[in-house]
């Protein structure tokens, strides 16, 4: 008897440790449909997934696949990286139907932002998608961020702040849980953490004063959920990245900002984490630090990742580097999230809502015009291309060109790549107009070289700013879209074709 009641309760101990670490995973996947070892795992225990562009195809689809996973579990979260502008999934092969937060932030109409973001959790809703990771909060102060730029509100802290409490609340109106990102702030950074650990050098007054207001603000909204930068912020820990460091995300986040809500990380097989700790020893720490949530499936995709990590957190456990009572509060605020998913009902619907238009109504007051429009006839669209970073992908389409053709006829076009020069642009436009896209000419030397020698030699060049607008206005006419989104396209194209 003795014997027996100590193996059953092993058995029970190992089975619940099991599903603890399972329950703290978010993982991603192949394909359009679940595979079946990923329904065999929530069904062990395991409670979120997160999507990415591979597994969209259509609203339709998508829908038949969230069904999908919840026949296997009612309360799964479903959670996607769906910020609007140019880091889309929803939309990925086409562009997305909103801007982004730059352009949210220029308009700077917080009843509009919560607009937005109501409508966008509403499709999201619509899709059996209940947890976004979204938005990013970060006070883009370094003009030069390769990874954050658009994505922002902007450089002005308290407009950041204000907008990011309004799209958490839009959101969650529509009944998605929203993931406030990156903590504390990954705005002051000229390095991208997919490939690298960036460090920000800011004294405690500027932190407080800058980066943590936005924060605040969105705790203050409600945000269900916190997604932590893999960063170096030496002034709060200057052995460990914000994401593996119990100073700042236990004792900064949860004790002195009092968030009681989710902390996820950031996908775990970023550089700045797989390339420093590796995903199985990061994931414990992330753990151990205050993380609830581990995301990973952007690069590693497949049941042997989901087995690695769990394996990693169960041994953690067994071998006492890992609290037991931390990895099952951690799987019971995962559980908690989940739950809200099942009780939340989307608000009604306010009176005079612009939900179908909001996004190009948007792109439309955001864009900003210097010069005189005067309409073109088929003109020649140059979009100088950049590597895009690893958040917005390659994958989704952008630039003005679509847009334009469809308005004017015989438009035609060209996209050239970094290392580009003028000359092969003017020998592909011949006597067309000139509309030269751009997206961070300022970041780009080759860029603005390129856009400074077309201005020079075709003074009636227009140009589209799709990025950052930072340079100078140059050209007969200079749009800045704040943003690379198909409706940012359709409101330049709108003014180059005069129909607006």
């Amino acid at each position: 008897m003795t014997i027996l009641a100590h193996r059953t309760a092993a058995s029970d101990e190992n089975g619940r440790l099991t599903r603890d670490a399972l329950a703290v995973l978010q993982p991603g996947f192949e394909g359009t449909t679940a595979p079946s070892w990923l329904l065999r795992r929530l069904g062990e225990g395991l409670t979120a997934v997160g999507l990415f562009g591979r597994n969209i195809a259509s609203p339709e689809q998508l829908a038949a696949l969230t069904a999908q996973l919840r026949r296997e579990r009612d309360d799964v979260l479903v959670a996607i990286d769906e910020e609007g502008g140019d880091v889309t999934r929803l939309e990925v092969h086409g562009g997305s139907s909103f801007p982004g937060n730059l352009a949210l932030g220029a308009v700077d109409d917080t009843e509009l932002t919560r607009e937005v973001a109501r409508e966008l959790g509403r499709r999201l809703a619509e899709c059996g998608v209940n947890l976004n990771w979204a938005p990013s909060a970060d006070v883009n102060s370094n003009p030069d961020n390769p990874v954050i730029g658009v994505r922002s509100f902007g450089a002005d802290t308290h407009l950041a702040a204000r907008h990011t409490a309004a799209y958490v609340e839009g959101l969650q109106a529509a009944g998605v849980a929203a993931c406030t990102k990156h903590f504390p702030g990954h705005g002051d950074t000229n390095v991208d953490s997919h490939h690298a650990l960036p460090r920000i050098d800011v004294d405690p007054q500027t932190l407080q004063a800058r980066e943590l207001v936005p924060f605040k603000a969105a705790i203050e909204a409600g945000t269900k959920a916190v997604m932590s930068a893999h960063i170096m912020v030496p002034v709060l820990d200057p052995t460990r990245p914000a994401t593996l460091s119990p100073q700042i995300l236990t004792g900064l986040l949860r004790k002195e900002l009092g968030y009681e809500g989710l902390i996820v990380t950031d996908g775990m097989e970023m550089n700045a984490i797989a390339g420093t700790y590796g995903i199985e020893r990061g994931s414990v720490l992330a753990i151990a630090a205050g993380a609830d949530a581990i995301c990973v499936g952007g690069g590693l995709a497949d049941e042997a990742t989901v087995l690695r990590l769990r394996d990693a957190l169960v041994a953690a456990v067994r071998e006492g580097t890992l609290p037991e009572e931390r990895l099952a509060d951690a799987a019971d605020r995962v559980r908690a999230l989940a739950g809200w998913t099942l009780r939340a009902r989307p608000d009604a619907q306010p009176e005079g809502s612009r939900a179908s238009g909001i996004g190009l109504e948007a792109a439309r007051r955001a864009l900003a015009v210097s010069g005189t429009p005067a309409p073109v006839a088929a003109p020649y669209v140059a979009t100088l291309a950049p590597v895009a970073n690893i958040a917005v992908g390659d994958e989704t389409p952008w630039g003005v060109a679509a847009e334009l053709a469809a308005l004017v006829p015989g438009t035609v076009s060209g996209v050239y790549p970094e290392g580009s020069a003028a000359g092969d642009v003017l020998a592909a436009a011949g006597e067309r107009t000139i509309v030269a896209v751009v997206r961070d000419a300022h970041r780009h030397p080759w860029m603005a070289e390129a856009l400074d020698a077309l201005v020079a030699a075709r003074p009636d060049t227009v140009v589209v700013e799709m990025g950052l607008p930072r340079a100078e206005p140059r050209g007969s006419l200079y749009l800045a879209t704040h943003g690379a989104s198909r409706v940012c396209g359709r409101a330049a194209a709108e003014v180059i074709a005069g129909t607006r």
